[in-house]
């Protein structure tokens, strides 16, 4: 149990001899987990779109912990190819994994299409992951304390809806209901895989998380008449990548977590602080709405799971 006034990464416990694969880890709060796993013993897998950026960010992990173990992995989540690529990499790589963070997304795109025709936001931020963890999935199971955690988001309350009757946002796109309905995708694809790994009286548990406002790159593609004023307040009410890991952190590592929590900052509207133990809304709990998206994902991606 932490004794400190506050959850921090010094709170992190031992991760000698556990494997910890982290999409998009090359930079944020991915790359902030990553280095903090690093140097608390964990052998930490960058699976990132870019080499080179995951190269670089490698160095910097080994410049600050010497003996830290990093490799990489090349994976584009908005490609099945390169995710099924990629999931064959980890599997011939590591007979287990402990820890596969979910991380990776993009924010608030023009519309645009996958390489395989989805809606950019959510094949990416959703069906990507939900390929990525199927495909793995058996690398995790019968690890006691292993863990699959997705970065969800505040805006899974903005204009949130699962839109069934247009998924890929072809008649009317807006960039800030397609982020919506990625983020609340991830909390309806965490609450339905932790239901099943308990059905199946499996280990590994499903956790969420997200960083409340932290100042990423995800900012990029705000729309340019709002820009001005997000630089005006980003001082203000973001909070630094290493803060905004925290959640990331916690429920990757803290003893005392459980499947199917979520994660965020403990300050004003979770926007910044440290991480507890947060409430998602009503909508992310409808069981019957995670079902049918789990089935949809099945369809779309082709991935079935085991359990």
């Amino acid at each position: 149990m932490n004794s400190r006034p506050h959850w921090d990464s010094a709170a992190v416990p031992d991760q000698t001899g556990r494997v910890a694969v982290i999409t998009g880890s090359n930079t944020g709060i991915g790359f902030e987990a990553a280095r903090v796993l690093a140097d608390h013993g964990a052998q930490v897998v960058l699976a990132v779109r870019n080499l080179a950026k995951g190269e670089a960010a490698a160095a910097q992990i080994r410049a600050q912990h010497p003996d830290a173990q990093v490799a990489i992995t090349q994976l584009d989540l908005a490609s099945l190819e390169s995710i099924r690529t990629a999931a064959a990499d980890l599997r011939s790589a590591y007979p287990r994994i402990d820890v596969l963070i979910n991380n990776a997304g993009v924010m608030f795109t023009p519309r645009q299409e996958t390489a395989d025709g989805f809606e950019m936001q959510f094949g990416t931020n959703h069906l990507g992951h939900f390929a990525l963890t199927g495909l793995i999935l058996d690398r995790l199971v019968g690890v006691e304390g292993s863990r699959v955690v997705t970065v969800s988001s505040n805006a899974h309350r903005l204009k949130a809806a699962i839109h069934f009757d247009d998924l890929q946002w072809q008649r009317r796109y807006s960039r800030v209901g397609a982020y919506g309905q990625a983020k609340l995708a991830n909390l309806l694809f965490t609450y339905e895989l932790q239901r099943r790994l308990a059905a199946a009286n499996e280990p590994t548990i499903a956790v969420a998380a997200h960083p409340g406002a932290s100042n990423t790159e995800l900012m990029r593609n705000l729309p340019a008449v709002i820009r001005p004023a997000a630089k005006l307040v980003t001082p203000l009410m973001f909070q630094s990548p290493p803060m905004g890991a925290l959640p990331t952190l916690r429920a990757a590592t803290d003893p005392q977590v459980t499947g199917g929590q979520y994660y965020g900052p403990d300050g004003w509207q979770q926007q910044r602080g440290y991480p507890v133990l947060v409430r998602s809304s009503r909508q992310s709990h409808d069981e019957d709405l995670q079902r049918r998206l789990w089935a949809v994902s099945e369809e779309l991606t082709g991935v079935t799971y085991g359990v």
